[in-house]
């Protein structure tokens, strides 16, 4: 049976700037350290980490929320694609991100869920750290 992640993280950076970092392919890419395509609108396609990551993005709220689906290429041949909900809050200290990514399959529940920390908040707070350049 599918699961749900729920977390947050504060980064230190206003939560507009987090918004745009997330949907800016370079900032992205330079977060991660891998080649990205993501754009603002709705039906724009979403890869990360040379295609291991796909998705659409499905709905934007400027500089508050992104919703996109998201699949990894451990997810099973039949499981659904999951659906990826971010929300963008201001925070003292920086900005908050708020994630929910619901119908992760259990089989890649573990990967999915150590991957946020590992492969996102970790290097974003690194890319803030290192200055302006991210």
């Amino acid at each position: 049976m599918p699961r749900q992640i729920i977390m947050a993280t504060l980064l230190p950076a206003p939560p507009e700037r987090l918004f745009d970092m997330y949907l800016d392919p370079a900032a992205h890419a330079a977060i991660t350290g891998a080649p990205v395509m993501i754009a603002p609108s709705p039906g724009a396609p979403f890869h990360a980490f040379n295609g291991f990551l796909t998705g659409t993005i499905l709905h934007v709220e400027p500089k508050r929320l992104i919703v996109q689906t998201w699949r990894s290429v451990n997810f099973p041949a039949d499981a659904l694609d999951s659906v990826l909900v971010l929300s963008f809050w201001r925070q003292e200290g920086g900005g908050r991100i708020e994630l929910v990514h619901v119908n992760v399959p259990v089989e890649d529940f573990a990967g999915v869920s150590n991957g946020w920390e590992q492969y996102y908040w970790a290097p974003w707070r690194a890319a803030l750290a290192a200055g302006p350049a991210a």
